[in-house]
This record gives structure tokens, C-alpha cells and sequence, in this order.
């Protein structure tokens, strides 16, 4: 089922975590925190919205690096209803797909919970003051690579690193929803 992003709550803090990557290590916001600015991104193995992009999520992770922007992918779904997601199966993704990012697992899915994270991929911009920035898209490819899609990602991070602020208009993401282990109940 597709899923789409809100819009960006400007000016939302990052909520800090504590989650064990593909390495084996444990991180932390601190730990994964860029000079200019720090993307945060919900992926996940399986989504077909994911796969089509990977490569271009890695490429423009990269590429912000020269920009103080510092990179995390998190991997919130659901493990026992979707194995491919599996911590085995993460750190095959990450390898195949070159990550330079932390890739970690969300086994409790508190942090996607404490972010609102809808659906895989979903962007969390944010400035050097972990300041909501933006909440949008990669760009306009879907289920497919659009080949020469405008940046809409990268400028926007770029932006909030040379400026704090990202862009008034923001397209959301659109991605499969986040697996959830038990849907919430409210009114």
C-alpha cells in the first residue's frame, strides 16, 4: 500500500535514538550528526519505491558530504512478516548498494514511531541545530528511476546547510508504508 509523507512540521527536533547498525556498532544521533546538517532516512530492503532509488539515495548521501551533511538510514518494518527486511538481509543491501551511511535496525520501531515515519523511503532534513527542515522526496521517480528527475533532495539539504532553512515547498515522498507490528488505536 502507497503511502505519503505530511508536510514538514518546520522547526521539529530530532529525537535522539540509540540503534545497532550493519557494523555491529550502536549509534546515536551525536554519532551520525553533520556539521551542517544531518538527513535522516526510514528505508527499508523489499519496498520497490526503495529499490528503484537506492542507488541515487547513496549517490546523493555522498555527494552532501561536501556540504557538512552527514547521513543515517533506518530500517523500521517489521521483521517476522517481512524477512527480506531481516538484519541479515540489511547488511547484504548495505553492501551490495555501497552504503557509506549507517544502516540501522529500529527492532522496537520507536524511533519510527517518535519521527511519525510513514513509508519507506522517507527524508528528515534537518539544519545544524537537528532543526526540521524538510520532509519531502527524493525526487520525482517512483517505482522506476526517472533518469534526469530534478534534485529535489540534495538542493534542499544543500540550502539548509548554506542557510538553516529549507525550501517553502516541499513534494511529499511517497513509498510503501512503514510494516508495523501492531497498528495504534486512537479516536
Amino acid at each position: 500500500m502507497a503511502a505519503e509523507t505530511p508536510v514538514c512540521d518546520f522547526g521539529w527536533k530530532a529525537v535522539d535514538f540509540s540503534l545497532k547498525g550493519v557494523d555491529g556498532k550502536t549509534y546515536a544521533l551525536a554519532d551520525v550528526r553533520g556539521p551542517r546538517g544531518t538527513l535522516v532516512m526510514f528505508i527499508c530492503n523489499h519496498c520497490p519505491y526503495v529499490k528503484a532509488v537506492i542507488g541515487r539515495v547513496v549517490a546523493e548521501a555522498n555527494a552532501l558530504k561536501e556540504h557538512g551533511i552527514n547521513a543515517v538510514a533506518i530500517m523500521s518494518n517489521d521483521t517476522d512478516s517481512y524477512p527480506e527486511d531481516s538484519f541479515d538481509n540489511m547488511k547484504r543491501f548495505a553492501a551490495e548498494h555501497g552504503f557509506t551511511f549507517p544502516y540501522l535496525i529500529d527492532e522496537t520501531q520507536g524511533v519510527a514511531r517518535a519521527y511519525n515515519a510513514v513509508c519507506t523511503p522517507d527524508f528528515f532534513g534537518f539544519n545544524a541545530d537537528l532543526e526540521l527542515q524538510y520532509r519531502g522526496r527524493l525526487d520525482s521517480s517512483k517505482r522506476e528511476l526517472i533518469a534526469d528527475a530534478p534534485r529535489e533532495l540534495y538542493h534542499a539539504m544543500v540550502r539548509i546547510a548554506d542557510t538553516g532553512q529549507g525550501p517553502a515547498d516541499q513534494i511529499p515522498s511517497m513509498g510503501c508504508s512503514i510494516k508495523w507490528r501492531e497498528r495504534l488505536t486512537g479516536p
